[in-house]
């Protein structure tokens, strides 16, 4: 379709072909997702998550299928071409920023991200003031550290930031990896409800791995469920916001075996 941002046709892509450990993480899975889709993924462990995700990023590449970004074929790129259009929050808070650069630093860093930087990349007078700006909308008091080591925020500090940073060059696609799930559920929440307002605010095209059933049917405007590499489920709009958590599992319980997926 012509409003899509994303497409994925008949992807495969299978580990340790050949041998006795040979595992088909995607089985000629096709999904189309819609600009400003909001989509939450949940599955098992082994449903192929991540590996939807890898393949999104560039990470890794099918071995059959096509991915498309905003109507451009990017099945081939890699994972550093990707970046321009694809950001990504991890589980670990400490994988989306520098921990050993300051708070100024790691925004300036990510708003010039895929730009040619030059000599002049340095944070300036008029971008610090910006950036002040941003941060207040954190609440967290980080506008007044900008000089202030990452390394030496809370988790929970460090995820939000890494939230701010992907806003700052508004990419065509996010990924949220479990982004919360390091967290404490009073952490985690507060993420998840700064994560929402910016999705919406800017509406960013995003798909949202979680393990918490209450998270992938509170938040976003669709819910794929993953099974074996394939889609087993897709809902969106007035069917996924009267779908409750016993529902789904009374429908697919038994596709739903990982006890963390089944956990509030």
């Amino acid at each position: 379709m012509a409003d899509n941002m994303l497409t994925l046709k008949k992807i495969t892509k299978i580990f340790n072909q050949g041998t006795q450990d040979e595992k088909r993480a995607l089985d000629n899975f096709s999904l189309e997702v819609a600009k400003s889709d909001f989509i939450t993924i949940i599955g098992s462990n082994g449903a192929g998550k991540t590996t939807l995700l890898n393949a999104i990023a560039g990470t890794i590449a099918p071995d059959e299928g096509q991915l498309i970004v905003h109507g451009q074929d990017v099945t081939r790129w890699p994972d550093f071409k990707m970046a321009r259009h694809i950001s990504r929050v991890f589980q670990s808070p400490t994988m989306g920023t520098a921990g050993e650069m300051t708070i100024e630093e790691n925004l300036c860093m990510a708003e010039l991200r895929g730009k040619k930087r030059g000599l002049k990349w340095g944070v300036t007078g008029n971008r610090r003031t910006r950036y002040k700006e941003i941060l207040k909308v954190l609440d967290l008091g980080l506008e007044d550290r900008l000089k202030q080591s990452v390394g030496m925020l809370s988790g929970g500090q460090r995820q939000s930031l890494t939230l701010l940073m992907t806003t700052l060059a508004l990419p065509r696609v996010l990924l949220l990896d479990e982004h919360t799930a390091a967290l404490d559920p009073r952490t985690a929440a507060k993420v998840m409800d700064l994560t929402d307002s910016m999705v919406r605010e800017n509406k960013l095209t995003t798909l949202m791995v979680t393990h918490n059933m209450n998270q992938a049917l509170k938040y976003g405007n669709r819910m794929v469920m993953l099974h074996q590499g394939k889609v087993q489920l897709d809902i969106q709009g007035e069917e996924k916001k009267k779908m409750t958590v016993a529902e789904i599992i009374a429908e697919f319980g038994q596709t739903l075996k990982d006890e963390t997926l089944l956990s509030a």
